[in-house]
């Protein structure tokens, strides 16, 4: 994938894993911005590194959790104008996430129509989901 040079704009890297046929989601924590939402772990593109080694990186800052990105999914453009990439991860081995306090409160595994039903989560996150419902993308493990 492509490296972003000092006079991109900004842009941000989203992991989504499946496992059993449920989502990794997050809580934010309250020391965030968009503070207590739900959303998929990610952060920002760093100016020198690949969306890959972007979305390895963020996974294992906020959850201390080894992945594997799989395939670019999706992209949006969130406020701001921070362009988002979302990849599908796989999870190394029989690793379990363990969030970091700063970044993150709670980590959940949740059937995507359940995750579609909470008030709480990130716009990008619903505008995602509906990508995915409307057969914009494939996501491994998950059927509609």
């Amino acid at each position: 994938m492509r490296n972003r040079t000092p006079q991109s704009k900004r842009c941000g890297v989203i992991g989504v894993a499946v496992q059993d046929q449920r989502l990794l989601v997050i809580r934010r924590s309250l020391h965030v911005s968009a503070p207590n939402m739900l959303c998929f772990p990610g952060g920002s593109q760093e100016s020198d590194e690949s969306e890959e080694a972007a979305v390895v990186r963020e996974l294992d800052e906020e959850l201390s959790l080894p992945v594997l990105p799989l395939a670019q999914l999706w992209r949006c453009v969130a406020r701001a104008g921070l362009e988002l990439s979302w990849w599908q991860v796989a999870i190394v081995a029989d690793a379990v996430p363990v969030p970091a306090p700063a970044e993150v409160s709670d980590v959940f595994w949740m059937p995507a129509h359940v995750l579609e039903q909470q008030p709480d989560l990130l716009a990008t996150n619903r505008d995602f989901l509906a990508a995915w419902r409307r057969g914009t993308f494939v996501l491994d493990g998950l059927p509609l």
